[in-house]
């Protein structure tokens, strides 16, 4: 990693500390072990594809394999991953404008005329070097055209050329191409390993900087090294080549994050008052409230993952705030509040960035959020409901079992003392005397509630009970082999869903209110109801359509149809029950309905 800061031309820290060899690479331990055992075994691909996010090294490692296929010295000349050594063309590689190394950006050269230039050099060998390297950059920006002409050189190319290709957009590459490549995801850097990397780059620029702050950076970066280290750099501006927190927090808009955890307890309390206080204190002193609302959830998703991993604790990217008050939160917040107080806020998020005045709609969402933080969730309430019990208690955040910390200096919140009133004597309660309610017998029960005794019961139960759902699944889906009692066996329909046992077994369970067997068979059922239905109404229409009375009239009306058959009982508007709705062609006014 480079050192001298003698240059009289100021270069930034993302291109003065860019690796010159794999192990400056940090974060792709993964692809580096990979190409060290492809070339020590002499499986050298012919194209790669290196995809990821912005600025996790794609180009620079394009580069570096550029460097590594063609290193030559003086005692060595084979590619190798040991590039310790700079070798006879390793500069001219790294800075560019080597003769056998051409980079093409493929977001302005997207044509097919630029990838048939690539492909009329290919045909000749490198002048100096041992293979001729091309770099595309952001190769999906490449039209269908030129990802087509470059197919037939991308399978065969001849053996002193390489290709390695680098992409944001992997989605964006056509099947063809990734199929003829070694793809290689470079990951996101975590936090951690980040935050190491800037203080060593610190120390080599001779930067004061403070462990929180570089963390911060490291966290607002992302996975980036470019962009941490652009941050870095700005900050090392912004600070006179000092880093501190305050100059990051201010730099980049963020609220103090003790200030943050203060709120969110306040909030997770249901002390309106006070938060909405200290939202407006933080707002009063720069802190943008879309930032604020972020950085709340982004710390009550820490606190749920502290309670079920504790040993994210020891992340070095955290601030000491971060770790000791986050596991105290996780050990006293139940799952319940911090899932819900979570959605709150990722759907807060979206309004206060879009409303007209943010702060309003800030401080409308901590007040849902002091208020929902001690509700029970809507199922917990159901069913004390359906049990006839009292609600489940508040999970309200208990008041914590060591000394609080100092209040901070920054806004510090004073609540007066309010004396509790006295409490008003309160008459005893009248005693009732509840009556047990009366026991059935089984034949009392069933008699009261009797069971179906075959499917087309069961059917007619459903659409008592308006569950379309369930009489759609048994007319369309279910064969009948056996139904005794609460086991119900049957062929499935061919076309019938995966699922449908599941289905059938949660909506039975839902309408009779009793756990039902439900087995399936791959043969011995007989026609669903449906089709029974079809075939019945089918034959109705064939015989009123060989009727003599409805052939006359269909001679005397031309083009006049029989569109359905209704059965003359009582009402004779009445349509035949499983019959769908006929209706003649567009156009067709001369339809018959045939009355039996």
């Amino acid at each position: 990693m480079e050192t001298d800061t003698t240059d009289k031309t100021y270069r930034v820290l993302a291109r003065k500390y860019r690796p010159k060899d794999f192990s400056d690479l940090i974060g792709q331990e993964p692809m580096v072990r990979t190409l060290t055992n492809a070339f020590e075994a002499g499986r050298i691909a012919q194209a790669w594809m290196l995809t990821g996010v912005r600025g996790v090294g794609k180009t620079t490692t394009a580069r570096i394999l550029a460097r590594a296929l063609n290193y030559k010295t003086d005692t060595i000349d084979k590619p190798a991953i040991d590039l310790a050594t700079p070798g006879e063309h390793c500069q001219a590689i790294m800075e560019g404008p080597h003769v056998d190394v051409g980079e093409m950006d493929a977001a302005s050269h997207t044509g097919i005329d630029d990838i048939r230039e690539i492909i009329e050099q290919v045909r000749y060998r490198p002048v100096t070097a041992r293979y001729k390297v091309y770099i595309i950059d952001e190769v999906h920006m490449l039209s269908t055209q030129a990802f087509n002409g470059l197919l037939k050189t991308l399978e065969e190319p001849p053996p002193h050329v390489k290709f390695i290709f680098a992409t944001t957009e992997i989605r964006k590459v056509p099947i063809t191409v990734l199929s003829r490549c070694q793809r290689f995801d470079l990951r996101r850097v975590s936090a951690a390993t980040l935050t190491q990397h800037l203080q060593k780059i610190a120390a080599a620029e001779h930067v004061s900087a403070e462990d929180e702050a570089l963390a911060m950076i490291a966290r607002a970066g992302e996975g980036s090294v470019r962009d941490a280290l652009s941050i870095m750099d700005q900050a090392i501006a912004h600070g006179n080549n000092t880093v501190s927190v305050a100059a990051v927090r201010d730099m980049l808009g963020l609220a103090d994050k003790a200030r943050i955890i203060g709120l969110f307890e306040l909030i997770m309390r249901g002390d309106v008052a006070p938060a909405l206080r200290e939202l407006k204190a933080q707002y009063d002193g720069g802190a943008d409230p879309a930032v604020m609302i972020a950085e709340l959830a982004e710390f009550n998703h820490l606190v749920t993952r502290l309670r079920f991993t504790p040993e994210l604790g020891d992340d070095p990217s955290l601030a000491e705030e971060e770790r000791k008050r986050g596991k105290d939160f996780a050990a006293r917040l139940s799952v319940r509040a911090l899932a819900r107080s979570w959605q709150m806020l990722l759907k807060g998020m979206a309004e206060v960035e879009n409303a007209p005045r943010p702060l309003q709609a800030a401080e409308m969402l901590l007040i849902r959020l002091a208020h929902a933080a001690d509700l029970p969730t809507l199922d917990e309430a159901l069913q004390a409901i359906a049990e006839n019990r009292p609600l489940p208690a508040p999970a309200q955040m208990p008041a914590p079992a060591r000394k609080p910390s100092a209040p901070v200096q920054a806004a510090p919140i004073e609540i007066a003392p309010v004396a509790a009133p006295e409490p008003a004597p309160v008459p005893p309660a009248p005693v009732v005397i509840a009556e047990p309610l009366p026991v059935m017998t089984p034949a009392e029960a069933e008699k009261k509630n009797p069971r179906p005794e075959n499917l087309k019961a069961l059917i007619a139960l459903a659409d008592t009970q308006r569950d379309i759902q369930l009489k759609f699944l048994l007319k369309e889906y279910v064969r009948l082999v056996k139904l005794e009692g609460n086991s119900l066996t049957f062929e499935p329909a061919e076309d019938a869903p995966r699922t449908l046992s599941q289905q059938l077994g949660k909506a039975l369970l839902d309408l009779t209110g009793e756990r039902w067997i439900i087995k399936t068979v791959d043969s011995g059922g007989g026609a669903t109801v449906a089709e029974e239905e079809k075939s019945k109404r089918e034959a109705l229409l064939s015989d009123a359509e060989n009727d003599a009375d409805v052939i006359a009239i269909q001679e005397a009306f031309p083009g006049a149809k029989v569109v359905d058959v209704r059965l003359n009982i009582q009402d004779d508007a009445a349509p035949y029950e499983g019959g769908a709705d006929f209706t003649p062609p567009d156009g067709d006014d001369n339809a018959l309905t045939q009355d039996l």
